[in-house]
Parts: C-alpha cells; structure tokens; sequence
C-alpha cells in the first residue's frame, strides 16, 4: 500500500494524498517548523524489526501551532471575511441545488456556523476508533446527534463522505465542504483551537521513497510575496529591519527594492511615477507603496488616487498617530507644538525617539505645499533616530527598552493592506474559476442539471 502524505491540523485530516505529493503546503510554514515528531502513522514495530533503518527520516515533518498560522493564512488570503464569502456561496449553491425541497434549503447562516465552530473545541471531541459510530448515530447517539446544526452545514460536493469513525472525524468531515485553508482559519476562530498543532507529515512518505527531502521547501513562494516600494532608503532599511525584529513569523512574505547602492526611485516625486508606471503595464506582482504621512506623501499619495489600481497593488501612507498630535515643531516663530500627521510624519518618527544625551526630539517646518495650504516638515537628526534603531537588539525590543509600538502601528497597516489584498486575489481567481467552469461545462452536462 502506498504510504501517504498528509496536511492535519488536530489530527483532523485535511489532505490526503498517495504515490504522489498532492499540495505544496510549504508556504504555511517556516524553516523552523521542520522537525522530528512522533507520529500514529508510523510504524514503530517495523523499526524495532529492522535497527538498521533510521526512524528519525520518517519523523521529520513542519509543524507549527494554528495560533501562530493565522498571519500567513491571511496574507494568502484566507482572511475571515474571504471565508465567510467562501461559505455563503457554497450556501448559495446548496440553495439552488435544493431548491425544490425547502427542508433542505435551510443553511446555517455564517455567524451561526463560526458559533458552531466555537462549540465544539477539536480537543474535546473523542478520536478513538469506533466501528459502529455511523450507525450510533444514525440511532440518535452521540455528541452530534442531537446537534441541530449539524442538518443546516452546506454539503458541497453531495458525494463526499459526511461520516467518520469518531466524534474528531465527523466534525471534520462536516467542515470539508471548504477548502483546507479556510477550514484551519475558520478553526482559528475558537480560542480553545489556537494550540491544536497543524502538521505537514512528509517524513514517512520520504522514507518510503516517494520524493527527497529537499522537494518540501518553508516559506512563501514569490508568487505569494510582497514588494514594498518606499519613498527613499532609509525608509526601507527600516521596515525590512521591523519585519526581522517585530514579526519573523511573516517577514518572508515581505520584499523590498534593491538599495545597497542607491535607491532606484528614491523621492516622492520618482515613487509616484513609479507606481504610474507599474499600474499602466499591468506588472502581475502584489506591490504596495509606501508614502510618508507628510505634505508630499499626502498630496502624492491623494494624486494617485485617480487612477484604478488593479487588484494586485494598493497604495498607503504611514498612519496617523495620537502621539503625532501634539509634537514639537520649530519655525520662524520659534518652538510649538503642533500635530505633525500629514504633515511631517515620515518614517523616522515612528522610532523610539528617546536618544540619550540628546534634546527632545522636534521637527523643522521647511517649505510651503501652497496645494495643501499647509507646511512640510522634517525631523531633525532623524539619521541618529534610524542608527539607533539599526543598532537595537532583539533583547531591546522584547524587554522594552526600545519602544517600538509605533512601529508595530506601522506593520498592523502594512499587513492589513495586504492582507486585504490577498482576500480580494483570491475572491476574483474564485469567481474566474466558477466562471470559467460554468462557460466549459458541455451541453449534455447543462442538459442534465
């Protein structure tokens, strides 16, 4: 018998495959995550048999807790509203296939089916083998028995098997009629799921020669990536530099322009004409640019606003901050306090600005947007503020001692931008496959429906 592959979030199966590697689920994990672990699938006897043989290959898998998964599902655009849509069509499809008969037409709407969800934590339900669990619960026994959700869960495909061996299995059978990621981000709803452990068990299947260990590579594929372009260098030495600090679990899904040297498009003005540039030739990768919250990166930023930026780019401007609001400012009359979001706010102020052996930190209002009625303006010293920043530890940042909540700010936006993206990729490839499928379909098949 061939030995399988598999993607199990629980010990709820989600993918199976045999003779073959089926989906590549490397961009769920990290490096990190490959490592030995014990598993039901292995047969341990035939290692006691056979000394010679290492069982440490058929170990080896990626695991990682669900908890720390929900990020990356979300910038491949498994996000909670881009499963909601997910289930409200296989809601509506239902719907249509049953529409002659309303017993069946009846679905559980989706804030029901996340309350659904929350009921029953994986842990609690039992996973032990049990021949006759069908049959107890076609009896009327059991945990899901007189669960009257159960009856109003979309089908999907009507030949799936909606059964199991245990109360682990059906519930997971129930949840199939969406797809596996979905239903890890659908789990991640309930708080008592956050630590169930989502495994990619390729080592047996490795063993038994199927493929190489080195065909099951972590990380997100460049497909799946992000280009951030910023306004200057510093700009993006200091976002590539928070993503390593702030969020490893996500910054290989985030790449930057090439500034070792120069930075290619650098200023307000060439990012602008660049993103000009990338919208008009319709570049298929997902890029986000990255303006500053000053006068120029507003009034650029409001500019680009009359083009239609196709689903794959988005545009943003770094975001207001209270504590923005009420920030020294020098200009020709003297020293105030003013706030500085929109005006001049670009990335070194959302440092720590707390240098030692230095004054207060303030800002200098240069020259006059007469497009914006306003002035712009620019932190003084702000190449001490970024230096320190290149200089600080990850120790520094975990105990506090470097502030980098502002920071954290940033990268919440950042992410939401594109993780909303990645929603809105995967709700057009969605609606382009349905699409596609229904213009394929031959004319004995419309016959027949």
């Amino acid at each position: 018998m061939s030995t399988p592959i598999t993607l199990t979030v629980g010990d709820i199966t989600l993918t199976y495959n045999t003779g073959h590697m089926g989906i590549d689920h490397g961009m769920l994990f990290q490096e990190r995550d490959r490592l030995r672990r014990k598993s039901s699938s292995i047969d341990y006897g035939h290692f006691e048999e056979y000394p010679e043989e290492d069982v440490a290959q058929s170990e080896i898998c990626f695991c990682r807790v669900l908890g720390s998964m929900i990020p990356r599902l979300e910038l491949l655009g498994y996000t909670l509203s881009a499963v909601k849509a997910d289930y409200e069509r296989q809601s509506a499809l239902d719907s249509d296939r049953y529409a002659e008969e309303p017993t069946r037409h009846a679905r559980l709407t989706f804030e029901q089916f996340v309350a659904f969800i929350r009921a029953h934590p994986v842990r609690d339900l039992k996973d032990e083998y049990n021949d006759g669990y069908e049959v107890e619960f076609t009896e009327g026994r059991g945990r899901f028995s007189g669960e009257p959700a159960v009856t109003l869960l979309p089908e999907g495909d009507p030949f799936r098997d909606m059964g199991g061996y245990s109360e682990r299995s059906h519930f997971g059978n129930l949840i199939d009629f969406l797809a596996p990621y979905s239903i890890l981000r659908i789990l991640a709803e309930n708080p008592a799921n956050l630590d169930l452990e989502v495994v990619w068990d390729y080592g047996n299947f490795v063993h038994a020669g199927w493929a190489e260990n080195e065909d099951f590579v972590a990380g997100a594929r460049r497909t799946q990536t992000y280009l951030i372009a910023t306004e200057g260098t510093s700009d993006t030495h200091i976002l590539k530099r928070s993503f390593a600090l702030l969020r490893p679990d996500i910054e290989d899904f985030f790449r930057f322009i090439d500034v070792e040297d120069r930075h290619p498009f650098s200023g307000t003005g060439n990012l602008s004409k660049f993103a000009e540039g990338l919208i008009k030739i319709d570049v298929h990768n997902h890029v986000v640019f990255v303006f500053d919250n000053d006068a120029e990166g507003v009034d650029t930023f409001r500019s680009l606003q009359r083009f239609t930026f196709p689903v794959n780019m988005r545009a943003m401007v770094l975001p207001d901050l209270e504590e923005l609001r009420s920030f020294p400012a020098r200009g020709p009359g003297g020293v105030a306090c003013s706030n500085i979001n929109g005006s001049a706010a670009a990335i070194e102020c959302y440092l720590d600005l707390r240098l030692k052996d230095r004054p207060p930190p303030q800002v200098t209002w240069t020259n006059y947007k007469e497009s914006m009625g306003i002035y712009q303006g620019a932190l003084d010293f702000k190449e001490s503020y970024a230096k320190a920043f290149y200089n600080t530890s990850p120790e520094a940042i975990a105990s506090g001692a470097y502030d980098a909540r502002k920071l954290n700010v940033v990268l919440a936006a950042l992410f939401t931008q594109c993780s909303e993206m990645a929603a809105q990729m995967h709700h057009h490839a969605r609606v382009s496959f349905l699409d596609n499928l229904q213009f394929t379909e031959s004319p004995s098949m419309i016959a027949t429906k």
